[in-house]
């Protein structure tokens, strides 16, 4: 029956899509003629009101009555332009994660649920929600502590949203594995990979423990950084259900006016914003992949303050060197060096040429040189790097395209806080300190440790490797003598499989027919 529901999924989405305009406000630029023709066929079940309307405000329109999980798709696909296109992902960036609230009687039984104890044990006060969103949603709250009371805030995971989520990412994975089958272009994105990488940090965000292990740990990265902190996890409140943390009095960083009001200097805050999160990314290989205005306050004291840390990126020391040596290389105009990066780190086949990678590179970097530097965009940069790699068959790097999207949401803010910001002044600073200590002489005292290490594992695995290479040579040579065999068991349970697979197929498609000529009838 998943199959089936999957299959009904997708319909009801692309009729969605359909209603709301979605599909007729797509561009048709480079479409066949067939896909061309059926997509100003469909065009006339739009209604009349989505077709006054921007591809935006369609778009958000759909999501909103495609439900909860939808909203997390779109925003999780508004960092990859290379799976959907730059304009469409830019139409998904804005989508605005805010629903209605749920009740607060399902927040309370939740809670009492996931961490075994009484809501008054737990709360002297727990009040209505403040905010909700696909995931969850806010209570402010208090908990009673030798020194008084303390105003805490608690975020409740939404009911029911594991198991919409679960039978939503079915129509997902059926769309990318179609994709992958008959557009061979797009293998080099590896949509079903892409799928999945949706799945596991949708089901990451969904557990409420790993948001506060993420809070903790740039809590402990960062505690001897300047004007740049996380609020505090009260573990003894915090479940798979629930997270209770600091309730932060401060100022959103989208209003501007009230920062300036409070008397913040805001040239500043652009600047410990950027720096903070370079650190995070070169430094700590971990960042906070959420950083829009909404989710940064700025405290009294005059600190950043981040908070919902659902959303997390990685990079390992392979990837940090790569984008460090990549800036620097952009920044001496070093242009085959960045090429060679690219080479070295596996990124770009081998059978390309390296000097035409680096020409080809040359035609990004050189009229970056003739501007102004505070015209001048990081994230701009390596999103030109990406689109030019593309013609050199490098494969998606998900953790990478992350990195790009974060990088360009927190320029936004930073300009959005100082009009005349300088990306690279502001920068500088970490980046030419971490160079020093990753690309110079004490990266090869790090890589030897690091060898040394590697050397000392492999000695210890040694007599297990001979172990299992003479397990298998004896394999091998009793194959060769006597064939690959099936027991019964598994030659049965493959025969009914296929048999399923198939039956389910024309079944699946004998009920989209029908289907569609439901819809086509009520819309008549």
């Amino acid at each position: 029956m998943s199959a089936f529901g999957a299959y009904f999924g997708l319909v009801r989405v692309g009729w969605v899509m359909v209603r709301e305009g979605v599909v007729l406000a797509l561009p048709s630029e480079g479409l066949p003629p067939m896909v061309s023709l059926a997509k100003s066929f469909v065009g006339i079940f739009a209604n009349r009101r989505a077709k006054q309307q921007t591809r935006t405000d369609r778009l958000a329109k759909a999501v909103e009555r495609l439900g909860p999980s939808y909203v997390k798709i779109g925003q999780f696909l508004a960092t990859r332009p290379d799976v959907v296109g730059v304009d469409f992902a830019n139409d998904l960036s804005q989508l605005q994660d805010r629903m209605a609230f749920f009740p607060t009687a399902a927040a309370k039984a939740l809670i009492e649920g996931s961490l075994g104890r009484p809501l008054d044990e737990l709360y002297s006060r727990f009040e209505e929600p403040i905010a909700a969103a696909s995931i969850a949603q806010v209570h402010p709250a208090e908990v009673s502590t030798p020194s008084g009371p303390r105003k805490v805030a608690v975020k409740v995971i939404r009911p029911g949203v594991r198991q919409r989520f679960a039978n939503d990412i079915k129509a997902m994975y059926l769309v990318s594995g179609l994709q992958e089958r008959f557009m061979p272009s797009s293998r080099r994105l590896r949509p079903v990979e892409v799928t999945k990488t949706l799945e596991q940090t949708t089901k990451v965000e969904m557990d409420l423990r790993l948001e506060a292990a993420a809070l903790s740990e740039i809590a402990e990265n960062t505690k001897q950084d300047p004007g740049f902190r996380v609020p505090s996890v009260d573990w003894e409140r915090t479940g798979r259900d629930v997270i209770t943390m600091e309730w932060i009095d401060g100022v959103k960083m989208s209003d501007v006016e009230g920062l300036r009001a409070a008397g913040h200097d805001l040239n500043r805050l652009a600047d410990t914003l950027i720096q903070s999160f370079l650190r995070h990314t070169l430094r700590d290989g971990f960042f906070h992949a959420d950083m829009h205005p909404g989710n940064l306050f700025v405290d009294p004291q005059g600190h950043i303050v981040a908070v919902d840390m659902g959303i997390v990126g990685r990079l390992g020391k392979k990837e940090r060197r790569f984008l460090a040596e990549i800036l620097f290389g952009f920044i001496t105009r070093d242009y085959l060096r960045v090429a060679e990066v690219h080479f070295e780190a596996g990124y770009v086949p081998g059978h390309h040429n390296t000097e035409s990678f680096a020409q080809a590179i040359r035609a990004i970097g050189e009229p970056i040189h003739g501007q102004p530097a505070e015209t001048i965009s990081m994230g701009k940069l390596l999103t030109l790097l990406f689109e030019v790699t593309e013609l050199f068959d490098m494969e998606t790097r998900p953790e990478l395209v992350m990195l790009q999207k974060t990088m360009v949401v927190v320029e936004g803010v930073a300009r959005m806080l100082n009009p005349r910001f300088n990306m690279w002044k502001a920068s500088e600073p970490v980046v030419s300190d971490w160079i020093r200590t990753n690309l110079g002489p004490k990266r090869i005292v790090a890589d030897l440790r690091d060898g040394l290490k590697a050397a000392v594992k492999l000695a210890e695995a040694v007599p297990e490797i001979a172990a299992n290479t003479e397990r298998f040579h004896h394999e091998l040579v009793h194959m060769s003598e006597n064939g690959l065999r099936f027991d019964p068991a598994t030659a049965e349970a493959i025969g009914k499989a296929e048999a399923r697979h198939g039956r389910s197929g024309r079944i699946a498609l004998w009920l989209i027919a029908l289907t569609l000529v439901y819809i086509a009838w009520q819309v008549t």
